[in-house]
């Protein structure tokens, strides 16, 4: 929610300093409103409106482009999954209670990232938070005592995949830790205000230019809101998909 109510403000901030600009035009004195003035204020605007559309396309693509690879990373994620379980599986039953824990485990994980909570909280996303999980799985994989070459070869693919998921689980938590540039994100906002208050400027009050006003602020909230919800893809309104998720916890089963 915090996030909606800041877009919210954004948005809101947007069309003050639009009106901000309608009513600042008609305070001026007619030397400031004039056509060389205007020619100048015009030639600004566009230039604040081209820096704003290349920077606020490019943290939009960007965003994206982080919440594909963390699908991609659960994807991965899954598959090894299945594979470690496949390699216990051939190594022989003593495997069985060890599957049935890394089971419940990866069970518990779809329940809070994809259950009635909401998703996973920045402390569950940290990269202390698996330590435990991932020590155990080492030590269990270590633990294996193969006595025919078919064992020691799935022992050793299951080392491999076992390394594959604490890597590929770590590195969620590393790329979550701090891909927002707020600093950044307060430049843009800024230029969008400016924007706002250049077109008002450049305008006269009426319904229509209200309206459009209106329109531009809910654009701009809106695309920050996509910056802010597309970089918590395990919380956030986008949250990843669980297909690939459900069917490795279907195989397991």
């Amino acid at each position: 929610m915090g996030t909606v109510w800041l877009c919210v403000g954004v948005a809101l901030a947007a069309f003050a300093f639009g009106v901000a600009g309608l009513y600042l035009q008609k305070l001026l004195p007619e030397p400031h409103t004039s056509d060389r003035s205007r020619d100048m204020i015009g030639a600004m605007v566009g230039l604040i409106s081209l820096l704003l559309a290349l920077v606020l396309g490019t943290l939009v693509g960007s965003a994206y482009s982080f919440y594909s690879t963390q699908k991609a990373e659960m994807e991965t994620f899954a598959a090894r999954a299945v594979q470690l379980n496949l390699a216990l599986i051939e190594f022989g039953p003593e495997t069985a209670p060890a599957r049935a824990r890394m089971k419940e485990t990866l069970e518990g994980i779809h329940i809070m990232v994809w259950g009635e909570k909401g998703g996973l909280t920045p402390e569950q996303l940290s990269v202390s938070e698996p330590l435990p999980h991932l020590k155990e799985l080492d030590e269990y994989v270590a633990s294996l005592d193969p006595k025919t070459p078919a064992q020691r070869q799935f022992a050793a693919a299951a080392a491999g995949d076992a390394a594959a998921i604490e890597q590929t689980r770590l590195l969620v938590s590393m790329q979550l830790a701090s891909w927002i540039s707020w600093p950044l994100v307060v430049i843009v906002v800024s230029w969008a205000l400016i924007l706002f208050c250049g077109y008002g400027l450049l305008s006269r009050i009426n319904a229509t230019t209200l309206t459009a006003l209106g329109l531009g602020g809910f654009a701009v909230g809106s695309a920050l809101f996509l910056i802010l919800e597309l970089s918590q893809p395990f919380s956030g309104v986008f949250r990843i998909p669980s297909g690939a998720y459900d069917q490795m916890l279907a195989a397991l089963r």
